[in-house]
């Protein structure tokens, strides 16, 4: 037997073992069943299971015993939550039942975890913050708040995507501005993409369009242009051109959180001026 066959023997296996577990735990009671007489087992029958998730006893059955057999997305779906299954556990039937992850709705509201914010205050001298789905800034360290001056933006104008479209100082910060707002509205795009039935996103569209001429005609273009090569430009006045290296690190998959890290490169004049501009800011503080 090939390798893939064995794999794939071994995974249906694994489902199997899952979809049993998950059953047990669930009681009648739970899915709007009656409790009955005695049963031999705890949870659901697997009668209960397939009339609730709509398909035919001897199908899941099957499904069940680890047969190779496929099942949709919509059924898996429908399974997930007759088995009541969260977030994690839909997602790992999804890849023992497909080999990928099950497409997801994105969401915008979240909190911050307080070690995020203790992650934050650990790197003074690298400028970093924290976005949702929605690119709303939602907690940054003391350099962030130098560079991008966060502090100063009105909590519900606190956006990355309307501070870089509507507000002059950022339009100044990031220079050349047109080449690298054009990167920075297509990274967006793979965002709205993820959360496009989220009303909080849909309405900073709506807003932005109104706001600026350029984002308007750069979102009706509907152009995707390629991946960030992470380089920024910045013009700091107190400093001059900065070169900073940036990369962006997932820190919460299920609440679509992520911190946004900048490095000025190594070993240029700007970058030394830089560092010693962040320093006697905070010698003065």
């Amino acid at each position: 037997m090939s390798a893939p066959q064995t794999a794939s023997r071994h995974t249906r296996a694994e489902l199997a073992d899952f979809l049993r577990s998950r059953r047990e735990r669930i009681s009648p009671q739970e899915v709007g069943l009656p409790a009955g007489g005695r049963r031999r087992t705890p949870g659901l029958r697997r009668e209960e299971v397939a009339a609730l998730a709509g398909v035919g006893l001897s199908w899941y059955t099957w499904l069940e015993q680890g047969r190779n057999i496929k099942a949709s997305s919509a059924f898996l779906d429908n399974l997930s939550r007759v088995l009541k299954l969260d977030a994690t556990e839909r997602r790992h039937l999804f890849l023992l039942a497909h080999q990928r992850l099950p497409q997801e709705s994105g969401h915008t509201s979240c909190a911050v975890p307080p070690l995020i914010n203790r992650l934050l205050r650990d790197m003074p001298s690298r400028p970093s913050y924290v976005l949702n789905l929605r690119w709303d800034v939602l907690t940054w360290n003391t350099a962030a708040d130098k560079v991008f001056e966060f502090s100063r933006v009105p909590t519900d104008r606190r956006n990355l995507l309307w501070m870089l479209f509507t507000r002059p100082t950022m339009r100044e910060l990031f220079s050349p501005w047109h080449e690298q707002a054009l990167q920075i509205l297509s990274s967006f795009r793979r965002d709205f993409v993820r959360a496009i039935h989220d009303a909080d996103i849909t309405h900073l569209v709506r807003e932005l369009e109104k706001a600026s001429p350029e984002f308007e005609t750069w979102w009706q273009q509907q152009d995707i242009h390629g991946p960030c090569l992470g380089i920024r430009h910045l013009h700091i006045p107190e400093v001059g051109h900065v070169v900073f290296e940036h990369t962006s690190l997932s820190i919460d998959e299920d609440r679509h959180l992520r911190l946004v890290y900048y490095a000025a490169e190594e070993e240029s004049p700007e970058s030394r001026a830089f560092e010693q501009w962040l320093q006697q800011d905070t010698a003065q503080a």
